[in-house]
C-alpha cells in the first residue's frame, strides 16, 4: 500500500468531517421536528409525580412502611416563561445538544476509522478500548443524571423555601439550563476511569499513587457530590457519591502495575 501524503490525509479528514456533519445535521433536523413530543415526554418528565424514579421511591416507601416525606411526597412542578423568544431558542438549543449527544458514537467510529491505519497493533487495541469504554461510560453517566441525580436536585430545589412569603416559580430558562448542565456533567464525570487510564499510559499517575491518596479522593468525591446535589439527606448524596467512588476504584483496577525496575 502506497504511503499517503499530507494532502491525502487532509482529503480523508475532509471527507470524515463531511460525513460527521451530515449525520449530525440529519439528527438535528429530526430532533427539531420531534422536539414538541420529546419535550413533553422526556425533558419535562421529571416535573411530574409519575416519573419513573419518583414511582420507585414511592414503592420503596410502601414496601418498608416508610412515612418520611422523601418517600411519600407528591411532586409536581409548573414552569413559567417570561421571555418572549425563549421557547424558540430553547427549541433549537435542545435539539442541538440532543443531536450532539446521540451522534457521539458515530463521531468516535469515524475518528477510529481515520486514525486506525497509522497505529500499531498494540496501539489499536488501546485506542479501541479507550473509545469503547469512553462511549459506554458517558452514556451511563447521562442516564444516571437523567433518572436519578437531576430529579432529586429538582425536587429539592423547587420545594426549598427561604421564606414563607416567597413562592417558587421556576422559569423555563432556568429549568433547561440546569437540566442540560447537570446531565452533561454526569456524563463527563463518568469519564474518570478513561482519563485516569490515559494519564497512567502517559506515566503521570500510577496505581500506587491512586491507592495512596484514596482517602483524600473519597473526601473530594463527597464534596463534589454535595455540590452537584445540594440536598440535605444522605440518600441523595449517596446516589451520586457511591457511583463516583466505584468509578475511582475502577480506575485503580484498570491500571496495570508497572514492572519494578531492576536495581544493580
Amino acid at each position: 500500500m502506497a504511503e499517503m501524503t499530507f494532502w491525502d490525509h487532509l482529503d480523508d479528514l475532509r471527507r470524515v468531517l463531511f460525513r460527521v456533519c451530515g449525520v449530525w445535521l440529519v439528527l438535528l433536523l429530526g430532533f427539531f421536528i420531534a422536539m414538541p413530543s420529546i419535550f413533553d415526554s422526556v425533558i419535562l418528565a421529571p416535573c411530574h409525580n409519575n416519573f419513573v424514579f419518583y414511582s420507585f421511591l414511592h414503592q420503596i416507601g410502601n414496601v418498608f412502611h416508610l412515612s418520611d416525606e422523601f418517600f411519600t411526597q407528591q411532586f409536581e412542578v409548573k414552569l413559567i416563561n417570561i421571555n418572549l423568544a425563549a421557547p424558540f431558542f430553547i427549541h433549537i438549543s435542545t435539539a442541538f445538544w440532543m443531536s450532539v449527544v446521540v451522534s457521539v458514537p458515530y463521531l468516535l467510529f469515524e475518528v477510529w476509522g481515520f486514525i486506525e491505519p497509522a497505529l500499531y497493533e498494540n496501539e489499536k487495541r488501546n485506542v479501541r478500548t479507550a473509545l469503547g469504554i469512553g462511549t459506554i461510560m458517558f452514556f451511563l453517566g447521562v442516564l444516571l443524571g437523567y433518572f436519578m441525580v437531576y430529579p432529586l436536585t429538582l425536587r429539592f430545589l423547587s420545594t426549598y423555601q427561604l421564606s414563607a412569603e416567597i413562592s417558587n416559580q421556576i422559569s423555563l430558562d432556568s429549568y433547561i439550563d440546569n437540566f442540560m448542565m447537570l446531565i452533561l456533567m454526569m456524563g463527563l464525570v463518568f469519564e474518570l476511569p478513561l482519563v485516569t487510564w490515559l494519564l497512567a499510559k502517559m506515566g503521570i499517575v500510577t496505581k500506587a499513587f491512586l491507592r495512596k491518596y484514596r482517602r483524600h479522593a473519597i473526601v473530594i468525591i463527597f464534596v463534589v457530590a454535595a455540590v452537584i446535589t445540594p440536598t440535605g439527606d444522605p440518600f441523595t448524596l449517596s446516589v451520586v457519591a457511591i457511583p463516583l467512588c466505584l468509578l475511582y476504584e475502577m480506575s485503580i483496577l484498570i491500571i496495570k502495575d508497572k514492572p519494578r525496575e531492576i536495581t544493580e
